[in-house]
């Protein structure tokens, strides 16, 4: 088959215990402005066990057509059992673009597919978009993802094989707003597994009861940097996140001098969020700490230094101590809320 032969944009969607990712609608949704921009459908593949009737969602959500397989097989996520199936779907299917979570399972499947499709994949991109080629005039996919440490973007074409594939974090792309009764296809897909090359099971799936909340889901975020100095410090940022009802997060400084768990990092190494509020403090505001949260709703940002990059990003910015700062506004907000 040509180039010109492979269509329509599909999305995997992953699903955790028969529960769909969030991940999953966000990239519909972006799915669906690249679909727009083509003129070509929005497909999503779901893979599970149990799973069928969590089609009708990413109908709502903006799929077209829900390629479903399910099958004991995929109960849990084994990279080979659910590669030969993506694999088989693409084969069959066709697609121009596939697009994946970078999450640990779509780290473990993306690649693992482009190898056997012999195909580009663009990891953690941060922009995906439609634009006309300078030389032919058609429209090109084009995935944006930081290089260099983050100290530049680069832009990523895949001009001579398909499909084209990209992963993206958590939290970058938005939702669209749910269409309740949306109206789509679902065509259920037969595997054809090659059982001699599953060398893996599952003998038990041990989970962290106490695994703390996710700060990507979070709508309010007092956020740490090497100016919190400790975690005395990050109890004072807790003290002002219980107040405004939000979590505390943190920039990779705090992380790698293990004042705080990885899990509460914001930034290019960390996760990606945006809440309505992102109070920086005692952070200088490095491209790769931005990439992680200036898409937020509003941030507030506190530094002695008064040219740290963070206050570029900033709604408002406070000049002074946090250590004296934080303290006294967590105090001004009780007095006002108990009023």
């Amino acid at each position: 088959m040509e180039i010109k032969d492979y269509k329509n944009v599909y999305v995997f969607a992953e699903q955790r215990d028969g529960e769909i990712q969030s991940v999953a609608y966000e990239l519909l949704g972006k799915a669906r402005d690249l679909a727009d921009a083509l003129g070509e459908k929005v497909v999503a593949i779901l893979a599970g066990y149990g799973v069928k009737e969590k089609a009708q969602s990413l109908i709502e959500m903006g799929a077209d057509e829900v390629v479903v397989c399910d099958s004991p097989e995929l109960k849990d996520y084994l990279t080979e059992q659910y590669s030969q199936v993506v694999y088989q779907i693409i084969m069959d299917r066709k697609p121009g673009i596939v697009l994946y979570g970078a999450t640990t399972i779509g780290r473990d499947l993306a690649p693992r597919l482009a190898s056997r499709l012999r195909t580009g994949l663009t990891a953690d991109c941060t922009k995906l978009e439609i634009a006309d080629d300078e030389k032919t005039g058609e429209k090109q996919f084009r995935s944006t993802r930081p290089a260099f440490g983050g100290n530049l973007m680069a832009t990523i074409i895949c001009p001579n094989t398909r499909p084209q594939m990209s992963t993206v974090r958590p939290g970058v792309m938005q939702k669209r707003q749910c269409e309740a009764g949306r109206k789509g296809v679902v065509t259920m897909f037969e595997a054809k597994f090659d059982t001699s090359k599953f060398k893996v099971k599952v003998l038990e799936t041990v989970k962290n009861s106490k695994q703390a909340a996710d700060i990507a889901d979070a709508k309010i975020l007092v956020s740490g940097g090497r100016g919190v100095h400790d975690r005395e410090g990050f109890d004072k940022l807790q003290a002002l996140a219980d107040v405004l009802g939000g979590m505390v997060s943190s920039s990779r400084a705090m992380v790698d001098a293990g004042v705080i768990d990885h899990a509460y990092q914001v930034g290019q190494t960390g996760k990606t969020v945006r809440p309505n509020l992102y109070m920086a403090c005692g952070i200088s505001g490095a491209i790769q700490h931005l990439a992680g949260m200036e898409e937020s709703g509003y941030i507030i940002a506190i530094n002695k230094d008064k040219f740290a990059p963070i206050f570029s990003a900033a709604d408002l910015g406070i000049v002074g101590d946090l250590h004296k700062i934080v303290p006294m506004l967590t105090e001004r907000l009780k007095k006002e809320i108990a009023k």
